[in-house]
Formats: structure tokens, sequence, C-alpha cells
């Protein structure tokens, strides 16, 4: 079965975080003398404010436009098509100048949103700019933005409880604000390793599943070189929280433990495997 391998993996990782959480909400009711209904109810909030804002943020940050439809008719053709396939209703899409030839999606199958970078249109051939566009659509089809924003809130949540128990628990206010500071940030730190193996995990499968839709990874393997090519030597406009949505980033090197995105080239070898 597809993905059989990857979804394994998740389900190991995505255990691990719900382990984190349940540590850290058993820690917050003692510290804070709440009931299970009320943390969940704050979490569920937190979550659910981190995801609006960081939409929002995201199309704001690059500033995407609507893509108008006389324009880029081929583009909207395109992507009906393939929502079809994948059985979404089609996304909202938009263009912005980031600089370099990226793309990205955010929100879930009912209200999602593509942006496309107008390099990205200028660089690609058209069965090429479908297996991205593709690519995008997966990650909305399998509810990618939603899984991450929640396991951010979980490393967040349990930085902030470690955070505040350390400074219930010491006797000195201000060292102890210092190192409850330090704490929390690292313990989000050492959580968000499992949240970011989790979005490496889930990009080979939006690519595997764009390489579905199109029939050939061969595409989207040609993508991907032509816009790591076109990003070398080039200013991007996309901020680190942005660019963990985005297409290509970079996967490789001392990095690869703290990256969204798997190696490049690995991931075109895989795709033209399929």
């Amino acid at each position: 079965m597809r993905h059989l391998g990857l979804k394994i993996r998740m389900a190991i990782v995505s255990t691990i975080l719900f382990a984190f959480f349940a540590l850290a909400a058993g820690v917050a009711m003692v510290l804070f003398n709440l009931s299970l209904p009320i943390v969940l109810a704050l979490a569920v909030g937190f979550a659910g404010f981190q995801y609006l804002l960081g939409t929002k943020m995201a199309l704001w940050s690059v500033g995407a436009d609507d893509m108008p439809e006389d324009q880029y008719r081929e583009i909207h053709r395109a992507v009906e098509r393939m929502s079809d396939d994948l059985g979404i209703d089609k996304p909202r899409l938009m263009v912005a100048q980031m600089g370099v030839p990226n793309a990205f999606a955010t929100g879930r199958k009912g209200n999602g949103t593509v942006v496309v970078s107008t390099e990205l249109i200028h660089t690609l051939q058209q069965d090429e700019l479908e297996g991205v566009l593709a690519h995008e659509l997966a990650h909305i089809a399998n509810r990618d933005v939603v899984t991450m924003t929640l396991g951010q809130s979980v490393a967040a949540i349990v930085g902030i409880v470690v955070q505040w128990l350390v400074i219930a628990t010491g006797d000195n206010e201000i060292a102890d604000l210092i190192l409850g500071w330090i704490a929390g940030m690292l313990t989000q730190m050492f959580v968000m390793i499992f949240v970011l193996a989790i979005s490496r995990y889930r990009e080979y499968v939006a690519d595997s599943d764009a390489a579905d839709v199109i029939g050939s990874g061969e595409p989207l393997a040609r993508a991907l070189e032509k816009i790591q090519r076109g990003a070398q030597g080039r200013e991007s406009n996309i901020d680190d929280s942005v660019s963990a949505l985005c297409i290509f980033g970079d996967g490789g090197g001392v990095k690869k433990l703290f990256s969204t995105h798997p190696d490049t080239e690995e991931r075109i070898r895989r795709l033209r495997s399929y």
C-alpha cells in the first residue's frame, strides 16, 4: 500500500507528540488547578488562533493577490481538474512576487488557498507547473497545514508549561523568570524536532500524491530541479514561517534535523522511481 511506511512513522511521531501534550496537560491541571475540559478548551483555542493568524500572516507577508482567471486561464482549469481528482473544492488561487520560484498552500479541504510566485510561472513549463500545483493540492487534501499547526501548538504549549513550572517551583523571582524562559525555549525546540519530522514525511506523501494525479513523477522532479537552480543566488522575499509551507526548502546538510523539507535530491530520486 502506497505511503504505508511513511504513515507508520507519522503515527509513531504523532503518538510521541500526544504523550508530550498529555504530560503538559497533567502538569497544567495541577499547577494552575484547572479541570481537564478547561485545559482542552484552552489548547483548542490556542491552536485555532495559531491556525487563523498563521494563514493570514502567510498571505500578507508575501503580498499575495488573487490570481485573475482571464490572465491565468490554464492554471485555473488545471487546478479545477486536479481538485476534482483529489475530491476537494477548488482552492482560492493567488499570485505573489517572492523573489524566487516557489509556491505554498494554506487552509483545509473546504477552504484552501494556493499561492504561486510569478517567478515560478515564468520558470516552469505547463506540465511542470501542474506537478507543483498537484503537490500543493495534495497538502490541502491531506490536511497537512492543520496537522502542522496542531504539532506546533503542542510544542508551544509544552514549552509554556515547562516555563511556568520552573517559575512556580523556584524561590528567586528574577533568576527563575530567566531560567524558566530558557527551559521553555529549549523544551519547545526539542518537541519541534518531532513536529519537523512529520513535516518531512508529509512532503514525500504530497510528492507521491502529485505523481498519481498527473500520471508521473517526472514533471514534478524537473520542476524541483528548476526551482532549486532558480533559487541559487537570488534573494527571497519569503520569511521562515512561510518557507515551511513552500514546495521547496533547504532540507540537506547539518540543518537536516531542524528542516521542514527532506533533501531535494532524494525527493527527485523518489519521484523518478514512481
